[in-house]
């Protein structure tokens, strides 16, 4: 491969060889590669929603203290590279072609083995690790997993703590058919003697969560126990919070990310560091960690696009993230009217997803995400239908979510709050229009 472009093409290739749970691939990759990531510090975070912004709140926060951070997440929202970031850069296309060049002997000679083809997600994982282990060496790797836990790609690796968000309704397909089932593969994260750290909320689901973490001989931190999150105030702009945690308590801290759900996350994160200060000696001065949480943002969640017409993106494609979303649009926003574009793909529970949201809205435009597993506007559209009841919105139907955000913007008058939300995939495109972004790379 000569150019950026065609190492990003041959990776991305490998998507028709879909999402294959199992280490299998991965361990033999690793091995053919020395096993670079025993070099590595990993802060490894599972669960169902908010595994990016904690990410977000860790860089940070490390980065703020003088610590050098590697950050691997997924999907990515404007370009490829985002998923792979040192210091928060994106790594360079030079690189991530010559590390690229590379993986492709093993990768070839694995596929031709009774294996398979290692997938999309592996080969951007060990990608993921030469860059941090053998281009940048980081003092932390903040290591997002891509789907479930257990038998996802990520869990190759040892991490010094494990954390796991909050547990909902997503990739069922996969993962099982009940919360518990789910729960049982987000806790595979966890490993013998390594502390864990937890927003889990439901009582059976935590009990999973405990129960996994004393098999495992590992020290569990859970939110509602060992720290709590006390709100103090909040506006369309920031929210402050008292963080209550076993070792000390810290206040005020402050965060840009608005809605209560960034709040729990934001000390899901500050426990973390808390652990990682007691075990780990972290240095973390207190005003390192306040600039550090100010300065956190994560792109396409309730995110201020524009102003005039006043928009917001969020990307909540399942129920809990719905949820999240209607609260803070109840409890943060003010507007006069409230217009909804929802784009989904085919895989989700939309019923419950639409259920939050539906409520609040004066218009819901439907619309369909520009990406192969896109539901179609009419299918979305017709469940709600069924689910307008009472609530007198206007449902309108346009496929083409170009157009679809031509309407929204054109319905948002002043006074009004325009809301686009469904699926990152279609989040990134309308991202990149609003932004005026030519560099957008929308995918895995």
């Amino acid at each position: 491969m000569q150019t950026y472009q065609e190492a990003r093409e041959w990776i991305e290739g490998l998507i028709p060889f879909g999402i294959r749970p199992g280490l299998e691939r991965i361990s033999m990759l690793l091995d053919k590669l020395g096993h670079p990531e025993r070099r590595l510090k990993f802060i490894h975070i599972a669960g169902t929603n908010g595994k990016g912004s904690v990410c977000a709140y860790l860089t940070s926060v490390l980065r703020q203290c003088g610590y050098d951070v590697g950050t691997y997440t997924s999907p990515y929202i404007t370009k490829f590279t985002n998923r792979f970031q040192y210091n928060g850069e994106d790594i360079e296309e030079e690189t991530l072609l010559a590390l690229a060049n590379e993986l492709r002997p093993h990768v070839e000679e694995i596929a031709a083995t009774e294996l398979g083809s290692p997938t999309m997600f592996e080969v951007s994982t060990a990608l993921a690790i030469l860059y941090y282990a053998k281009v940048t060496y980081p003092d932390f790797v903040v290591w997002e997993t891509g789907l479930g836990g257990r038998m996802d790609v990520t869990n190759i690796v040892h991490p010094i703590v494990s954390v796991i968000t909050n547990i909902g309704h997503d990739h069922m397909d996969v993962l099982g058919d009940t919360l518990e089932e789910i729960a049982h593969e987000k806790a595979g994260i966890i490993k013998s003697g390594v502390p864990v750290v937890s927003t889990v909320e439901q009582p059976e689901l935590r009990d999973i969560i405990a129960q996994t973490a004393k098999e495992k001989h590992a020290t569990l931190y859970l939110a509602g126990d060992q720290f709590h999150a006390v709100p103090i105030r909040h506006n369309e702009q920031e929210q402050s919070f008292r963080f209550e945690g076993l070792f000390r308590t810290i206040e005020p801290l402050e965060i840009t990310l608005t809605g209560s759900h960034q709040r729990s996350n934001a000390a899901l994160a500050v426990m973390t560091l808390e652990v990682l200060r007691q075990y780990y000696a972290l240095i973390m001065e207190d005003e390192d960690l306040r600039t550090g949480l100010r300065h956190a943002s994560w792109p396409g969640r309730l995110e201020m696009i524009t102003n005039n017409p006043k928009i917001i993106l969020d990307g909540a494609h399942n129920p809990e993230g719905a949820a999240a979303l209607a609260a803070a649009l109840k409890e943060t926003y003010t507007y006069q009217k409230l217009h909804v574009m929802i784009g989904m793909l085919g895989n989700k529970n939309h019923q419950e997803t639409l259920r939050h949201i539906l409520p609040l809205a004066d218009t819901v435009i439907i619309t369909e995400p520009d990406f192969h597993k896109r539901l179609a506007a009419e299918e979305l559209a017709s469940i709600a239908a069924e689910l307008r009841g009472q609530h007198s919105f206007e449902l309108l139907v346009e496929p083409d979510w170009q157009l679809a955000l031509h309407k929204l913007r054109e319905q948002t008058a002043p006074g009004d709050l325009g809301v686009v939300t469904g699926t990152l995939y279609m989040i990134s495109d309308v991202r990149a229009r609003l932004l005026n972004d030519t560099d957008n790379e929308k995918g895995w």
